[in-house]
C-alpha cells in the first residue's frame, strides 16, 4: 500500500502598472494584478504589452502600452485605453496577430476597477476587462471599470483587476465626459511588470 499525496501550488497572479501623465504632470501609479489562472491568454497578452517584450507587430509598432493615452473616459463607468497603433480607439493588436477569440467569462462585473477586454474593458480593484468590436475581437484594448458593470457580464473578458492606484484612475476618470472626450491628454508615460 501507498499513498498519493497530490500538492497543487498556486503560482502567483503576475502583478503590472502603469505610470501615467495627465497633460504631462505625473498623476501615479495604477498596479493591476492578472488573472491568468483564470483567462491566460488574455492576461499573457496585457502583460506582454505591459513590458514591450514582443517587438514589433505585424502593424509595424512596437507591441507596447508605454506612450499610448486613455483615448475614452466615461465617469461613472470606465476608462478606455490600449490603442498604440492609432491611439483613437480604431487600432490595436494582441501579441498573437491582430485580434484572437474570447477565452471565457467566468469572471463577473461585479466592482469597481476591473480589468477588461473590449466591446471595450481594463482592470481595476475593481475590475478590468478587455475591449472588443464583438464576440472574439480582442487586441491590445482594455478599459478599466469605475463602477460595477454588470450588463457587460458575457459580452467582455474580466482579466484583471487594480489592487493599487484607484486614485489615479479616479483622477482619470474626472477628465471625461459622457461622450467620452477627455478634457486633458491622459497616457501611460511608464509601464512593465512587477511581480
Amino acid at each position: 500500500n501507498f499513498r498519493l499525496t497530490v500538492f497543487f501550488i498556486k503560482m502567483a497572479r503576475p502583478k503590472v502598472f502603469f505610470d501615467v501623465t495627465i497633460s504631462g504632470k505625473a498623476a501615479g501609479r495604477i498596479v493591476m494584478e492578472l488573472f491568468s489562472d483564470i483567462v491566460p491568454k488574455t492576461a499573457e497578452n496585457f502583460r506582454a504589452l505591459c513590458t514591450g517584450e514582443k517587438g514589433i507587430g505585424q502593424s509595424g509598432k512596437p507591441l507596447h502600452y508605454k506612450n499610448s493615452k486613455f483615448h475614452r473616459v466615461i465617469p461613472n463607468f470606465m476608462l478606455q485605453g490600449g490603442d498604440f497603433t492609432r491611439g483613437n480607439g480604431t487600432g490595436g493588436e494582441s501579441i498573437y496577430g491582430e485580434k484572437f477569440a474570447d477565452e471565457n467569462f467566468k469572471e463577473k462585473h461585479t466592482s469597481p476597477g476591473q480589468l477588461v477586454r473590449p466591446l471595450l474593458h481594463l482592470i481595476n480593484f475593481q475590475q478590468g476587462s478587455m475591449a472588443n468590436a464583438g464576440p472574439n475581437t480582442n487586441g491590445s484594448q482594455f478599459f478599466i471599470t469605475t463602477v460595477k458593470t454588470e450588463w457587460l457580464d458575457g459580452k467582455h473578458v474580466v482579466f484583471g483587476k487594480v489592487v493599487e492606484g484607484m486614485d489615479v484612475v479616479k483622477a482619470v476618470e474626472a477628465i471625461g465626459s459622457q461622450s467620452g472626450k477627455t478634457s486633458k491628454e491622459a497616457v501611460i508615460a511608464d509601464c512593465g511588470q512587477l511581480a
